[in-house]
């Protein structure tokens, strides 16, 4: 097998592992929207739920929820991106998600920065099927 397959098989494999972690990683805050809705809905003993409570468990939910979803999101990309890497379809898009993995440290961050430098590889855009400029062909 071509070393420039293999490193696409690797990135592929990679980028499911990464995807499992922040999928992981986006589910902490489940903690922080139960507490937020149960200090909304009174269900912690107090005389009556005051403004300054009221605020606080909407905080709680915005932030968890916010949370959540931007990391299932970021999760959902980087499974994408490691099934595009497998199928060698949408290079721009694995790219992208390369460059926002870096945000993701350690693991994204690595991952990124090695996704980015195989798929600059001028065999590596041929195999994808990006037009090489005039030069290079």
């Amino acid at each position: 097998m071509d070393q420039n397959e293999e490193h696409l098989r690797l990135l592929s494999i990679f980028h499911y592992v990464v995807a499992a972690f922040a999928a992981l990683f986006a589910l902490f805050p489940l903690i922080h929207l139960v507490i937020g809705i149960a200090i909304l809905t009174g269900s912690f003993p107090s005389d009556g739920i005051d403004s300054e409570a009221r605020w606080v468990g909407g905080f709680f939910v915005a932030f968890a929820s916010v949370w959540i979803l931007a990391g299932t999101a970021f999760a959902v990309a980087v499974f994408l991106a490691g099934r595009n890497l497998a199928r060698r379809t949408r290079y721009t898009f694995c790219l992208v998600v390369g460059g926002i993995e870096c945000m993701f440290v350690p693991f994204g961050t690595v991952l990124g920065v090695l996704t980015i430098i195989v798929l600059m590889k001028e065999p590596v855009k041929a195999i994808f099927g990006v037009a090489l400029p005039p030069s290079a062909q």
